[in-house]
C-alpha cells in the first residue's frame, strides 16, 4: 500500500522500530553517477545524535548506517540504495510499565486500535527514532540538490514563549535547562530557508509545492502546524500588503518587490526565496505523575521511567531539512 513510503520519483521507503534490531530504509530513483560523501551523512547522523547535552534523551547510539546496495566505489548506480541503522542501545526493560497502559498524547492509544497490538519498548514505529533513515536519505538528497545551487537552512525562531530572529545552541541549551529542572516540557517553531530554486517546480492542482512541502513536514513526529510565506498572519493583511508586485532588477531579471508568497505562487515556485515555519507540540512524556487509562478501561497514574528529550529542538533541525531535501528533489525529478 506504499504507507511507510514518501515521494513518487524520488521515493524513500522506511521500517523497523524504536528497539527492534535495526531500522533502515531503501531509497528508490536516486540518479546514477553521484558521489556519495559519506561523511556528510555521517555529520547529519551526528546533528540529530541523542546524548550530546543534559536536555536530551542519553540513550546514546552510535548511529552508524550500512549501505548494503546502490552504491558502488562511492557513485550511486541508479539502484535502489538499502540501509541499515542498528539499534545497540536499546534499554527495553525502562518500558515494562507502560504495556498495558495509553500514555496521553502519544500514539499508544491509535496504534492498538489499529493494529490490535503495539510495541510498546520506546514507542516501537512511532518512535522519533524511526526518522533516522529519513536524514540518510535526506543527506543525499541535499548532495543533488547543492550540485544544482539549491541550499536548505533551517533555525530555530520560538521556544515556549520566547521567540528569536534564530535562537543560539547556547540559548536553546539554557532555556531547555530551565524546562527541564520543572520536570516538563516544551514546544518550539523552526523556519526554514530554501534558496535558488529555479522558477517553475511544482504543479497548479494537486502537485503544488506547498503541498508537498507541507506533507514531508506532517510525516514528522509532533509536527501541529505548517505556513509558508506570510501564512496565517495574511489573513489579516490587505491585498495592498500582501501582493507581491513584479519589478525588474539590475539584470533586467523579473523579480517580486516582496516576498509575502514564500516563493511560490500558484503551487508553483516563482524563483525567490522559499521559506516556511514549522510548528512542534511538547514531548508528550513528562518527568511527572499523569493520569490515564490501561487496556481495561481502568483509571491509573504512572510516573515515566526511560531516557527522553525535553524539546524536539536542536535535534529536529536535521530531520526538517532532510524531509526538504526529499521533497524538492521528487519534485525536480518529477518535473522530467
Amino acid at each position: 500500500m506504499g504507507v511507510n513510503t514518501f515521494g513518487t520519483r524520488f521515493c524513500l521507503t522506511t521500517f523497523g522500530e524504536s528497539h527492534g534490531e535495526a531500522i533502515g530504509g531503501v531509497i528508490d530513483g536516486c540518479p546514477s553517477g553521484v558521489p556519495v560523501d559519506f561523511k556528510m551523512i555521517e555529520d547529519e547522523l551526528r546533528r540529530r545524535k541523542t546524548a550530546q547535552d543534559t536536555t536530551s534523551s542519553q540513550r546514546n547510539e552510535p548511529d552508524k548506517v550500512i549501505f548494503l546496495s546502490g552504491i558502488y566505489e562511492g557513485m550511486t548506480l541508479g539502484t535502489p540504495i538499502a540501509f541499515i541503522i542498528k539499534n545497540e542501545d536499546a534499554k527495553s526493560s525502562d518500558y515494562d510499565n507502560i504495556k498495558d497502559i495509553y500514555r496521553p498524547s502519544h500514539a499508544d492509544y491509535t496504534y492498538y486500535q489499529k493494529y490490535g497490538l503495539r510495541d510498546h519498548r520506546g514507542g516501537g514505529r512511532s518512535s522519533a527514532r524511526t526518522l533516522l533513515p529519513c536524514v540518510v536519505a535526506g543527506a543525499i538528497a541535499k548532495q543533488i540538490l547543492h550540485s544544482i545551487n539549491i541550499n536548505i537552512k533551517s533555525f530555530v525562531t520560538q521556544i515556549g514563549e520566547e521567540r528569536s530572529d534564530s535562537f543560539s545552541m547556547e540559548e536553546i541549551q539554557e532555556i531547555l535547562q530551565k524546562v527541564k529542572d520543572r520536570h516538563d516540557t516544551v514546544g518550539a517553531i523552526v523556519r526554514v530557508e530554501v534558496d535558488n530554486v529555479e522558477i517553475g517546480l511544482g504543479e497548479p492542482h494537486f502537485k503544488k509545492l506547498q503541498a508537498a512541502l507541507a506533507e514531508a513536514m506532517f510525516s514528522i513526529n509532533a509536527v501541529k502546524g505548517f505556513e509558508y510565506g506570510e501564512g496565517f498572519k495574511a489573513a489579516s493583511m490587505y491585498g495592498s500588503q500582501c501582493n507581491d508586485l513584479f519589478v525588474r532588477d539590475e539584470n533586467g531579471c523579473i523579480k517580486t518587490e516582496t516576498n509575502h508568497s514564500g516563493g511560490i505562487q500558484g503551487g508553483i515556485s516563482n524563483g525567490e526565496k522559499i521559506y516556511f515555519n514549522v510548528a512542534f507540540k511538547p514531548i508528550p512524556t513528562i518527568m511527572q505523575t499523569q493520569k490515564t487509562v490501561n487496556k481495561e478501561g481502568e483509571e491509573v497514574t504512572y510516573n515515566v521511567e526511560g531516557r527522553h528529550d525535553v524539546c524536539v529542538v536542536p535535534r529536529v533541525l536535521p530531520i526538517v531539512e532532510a524531509m526538504t531535501a526529499i521533497a524538492i528533489m521528487d519534485m525536480e525529478l518529477y518535473r522530467f
